[in-house]
């Protein structure tokens, strides 16, 4: 890692919320009764993506950044078509991981805020370990 990030910076992912997006689309089984607004799940994705764009600027060749933990609220519904803004802010570092406040915005206003944690870390070395789980060397 050559470069290193100040805090406070900050990126943002911007999207329309489509029919992909709501709760109600997440699950196959018919059984489930989620409701046809923005997911919680997709509202973290969203969270996620605008810390990784922070985090850009410090990958080297065969790095990237992954999400560690995550405590955010989901405080208000989103409708189909309206555009959600998540915001992550960089807050600084606790050992090996980049601490962000992240919060989501519709038109309306804030729909969901909290901290998420990131490491970097080798692709290879990821990937590796998800095929040791497996089973496969």
């Amino acid at each position: 890692m050559n470069q290193s990030i100040e805090i406070g910076t900050q990126a943002s992912v911007r999207r329309r919320v489509a029919a992909s997006d709501l709760a109600s689309a997440l699950s196959d089984d018919h059984h489930d009764q989620f409701p046809d607004v923005f997911a919680t799940a997709r509202m973290v994705a969203f969270m996620e993506l605008a810390a990784a764009q922070v985090l850009r600027p410090l990958l080297t060749d065969g790095e990237l950044s992954v999400g560690v933990t995550i405590d955010v609220s989901h405080s208000a519904a989103t409708a189909l078509g309206d555009t959600v803004r998540a915001t992550a802010k960089y807050m600084g570092r606790e050992g090996k991981l980049y601490i962000f406040e992240v919060t989501a915005e519709d038109s309306a206003g804030e729909i969901g805020s909290g901290t998420h944690r990131r490491a970097i870390i080798s692709t290879s070395r990821l990937l590796e370990g998800a095929q040791r789980r497996r089973g496969q060397p």
